[in-house]
């Protein structure tokens, strides 16, 4: 198993259907209370252990998926909102290195519960012609709403494999 990847890359060649982004949205629903679980017996110190050699630590890890989606969240919303808007991308690795990354995680467990009730509210309010809306990433070109709502599905599936993979590797 590749630990940066213990679920694999994103990959979906089938067609968006209806069913398809209603499971991909109760897995985004379902990540904070299943993340909260994983972690919720952790002390600092294996907060503070990276989940692979040269990766970022169980709190890092944490703190990254609240920025992360809060930037998937306002992607989400300019894309409903605007013609094909060009998104900014951020260095998600310089800022895991920021201060607030040192803060209790229950800060950001918190802010994704938050978070994710809008989330889901907003993507389930979505009819068919709002998935087939774009926005413009500077690498990854033109995204369609219903494919990054699967992105946005595995990136938290991603994530919770890493921390769940590393307390099974450790027994924790």
């Amino acid at each position: 198993m590749d630990m940066r990847y213990p679920i694999g890359n994103f990959q979906f060649d089938g067609e968006i259907t209806n069913s398809v982004t209603k499971d991909w949205i109760n897995e985004i629903k379902d990540l904070p209370r299943l993340l909260r679980d994983v972690v919720k017996h952790l002390d600092n110190e294996q907060l503070d252990t990276p989940y692979r050699p040269g990766g970022w630590t169980v709190r890092q890890v944490i703190h990254h998926l609240a920025d992360s989606h809060m930037n998937a969240y306002v992607r989400f919303k300019l894309a409903l909102t605007e013609e094909k808007p060009v998104i900014k991308p951020y260095e998600e690795t310089k800022w895991a290195e920021l201060s607030d990354y040192k803060l209790p995680i229950d800060i950001s467990l918190s802010l994704l519960e938050a978070l994710h009730i809008r989330w889901t509210d907003l993507l389930l309010s979505l009819i068919p012609a709002d998935m087939e809306k774009t926005f413009i990433h500077p690498d990854s070109g033109e995204v369609s709403v219903g494919k990054n709502i699967g992105i946005y599905a595995w990136h938290g599936r991603h994530h919770l494999a890493h921390i769940t993979s590393l307390c099974n590797r450790k027994g924790w």
